[in-house]
C-alpha cells in the first residue's frame, strides 16, 4: 500500500456562465489528493492521510477519492471548513489564491494521526500541507517517525505566497528531506529552496550529497533527470497538446511511484541498487501519465486503460 499524506481541497476553476459572465466551478484537488487519485486510477493500492471536513465539499472530496479507488479509512474528519484554492490560468499555467484559515486540513495534530496499516510500504508527502502550521508540523512528525520503516517520497511543491515564515519552512524541509528516499523537485522549487547562481543540476547534486536521497529534478517541457546511486539518468517530456498544467507534477509523481511499485522496487534496499533501465522506465511512465493530464482541463489524471 502507498499512503499519500497531505492536503485535499477544492480548486475553484475559472469559467463563464451561459450569459458570458465570469464564474468559478468547484473541482476536487490539492497536490497530494491529485497524486492519490492518479495512483488509484493507475491501479495502485493507495490511501490518504488528510484532514477532511464533514461539510458538503468534504463529502465531495471523499466521494471522488473513493470513485478513483483511493482508500478513505485513514482520513481525519472534522466539522471545520474545507480549504478553497481559487485558480488563475495564464496561457495554461496556474497560479493560486488559497483560503485556508481554521480549515479541516490545516488544524490537525500529531494525536490525530492514525496508525499505519501493516501493508503500507511507502509514504508520500508534499504540497501546501507542508507550509501551513500546525498541520505542517504534524506531517513532519509523521514523516520522521515512520521514515526508518517505510520508503518516503517528498515533493516540496513550493507556493512562495503561501509561506508566512520562510525560515521555519526551510527548517521543516531540512528535517524531512534528510530522511527521504526520493525527493522530486522542480527547477523553480529548487531555486527557491537553495538560493545562488548554481545551475539546477548542480543544486540537485548538492541536495543528493546532503541527504543521500534519489533526487528527481523536473524541468517542465525539458523533461526530468534523476540523480541516484548509479549516477544520472534523464528522460524527455512526452509530447502533448497542453490545455493547462494543473496537476501535471502530481500525476508525474504518481506515475513514478506506480512504476517503482509494479517493478517491486519500493524498498530502501531496492532503491539504493536500482538500475538505470528500471529508473528510466519509472521516469518515462511518470512523463506518460503527466502528458495525458496536461492535455485536458484541470487535474484529471488518466485511468490505466487510457494509456497506450
Amino acid at each position: 500500500m502507498l499512503i499519500c499524506c497531505g492536503e485535499a481541497l477544492i480548486d475553484m476553476i475559472p469559467a463563464r456562465t451561459t450569459e458570458g459572465e465570469e464564474a468559478y466551478v468547484p473541482h476536487t484537488g490539492g497536490a497530494v489528493f491529485n497524486t492519490a487519485v492518479a495512483l488509484g486510477r493507475l491501479g495502485s493500492d493507495v490511501a490518504m492521510i488528510s484532514g477532511v471536513s464533514t461539510d458538503l465539499f468534504g463529502a465531495r472530496l471523499v466521494a471522488d477519492m473513493e470513485a478513483s479507488k483511493v482508500g478513505s479509512d485513514l482520513l481525519i474528519r472534522s466539522d471545520r471548513p474545507t480549504t478553497m484554492a481559487y485558480v488563475k490560468l495564464t496561457n495554461g499555467s496556474a497560479t493560486y489564491s488559497f483560503h485556508d484559515e481554521n480549515s479541516a486540513g490545516r488544524l490537525i495534530a500529531p494525536d490525530d494521526l492514525p496508525a499505519l496499516p501493516e501493508a503500507c510500504k511507502a509514504l508520500y508527502f508534499g504540497g501546501i500541507s507542508l507550509a501551513v502550521e500546525p498541520g505542517a508540523e504534524t506531517y513532519a512528525a509523521l514523516c520522521t517517525r515512520e521514515a526508518a520503516g517505510h520508503v518516503v517520497m517528498i515533493d516540496p511543491n513550493i507556493r512562495p505566497g503561501f509561506i508566512r515564515d520562510a525560515e521555519a519552512f526551510r527548517d521543516r524541509m531540512a528535517r524531512m528531506l534528510v530522511v527521504a528516499d526520493i525527493i522530486k523537485i522542480s527547477d523553480e522549487d529548487l531555486d527557491w529552496l537553495r538560493d545562488g547562481p548554481d545551475s539546477p543540476e548542480a543544486k540537485a547534486r548538492a541536495l543528493r550529497a546532503e541527504t543521500g536521497a534519489m533526487v528527481i529534478l523536473t524541468r517542465g517541457a525539458e523533461g526530468a533527470t534523476a540523480f541516484y546511486t548509479g549516477g544520472e539518468v534523464q528522460v524527455p517530456a512526452r509530447r502533448a497538446e497542453v490545455v493547462d498544467t494543473v496537476g501535471a507534477g502530481d500525476t508525474f509523481n504518481a506515475g513514478v511511484l506506480a512504476s517503482l511499485s509494479e517493478q517491486g522496487l519500493l524498498s530502501k534496499a531496492a532503491l539504493r541498487e536500482i538500475s538505470e533501465e528500471a529508473l528510466s522506465q519509472a521516469l518515462d511512465f511518470g512523463a506518460q501519465v503527466a502528458a495525458v493530464t496536461v492535455s485536458r482541463a484541470g487535474a484529471n489524471p488518466p485511468w490505466r486503460q487510457e494509456l497506450a
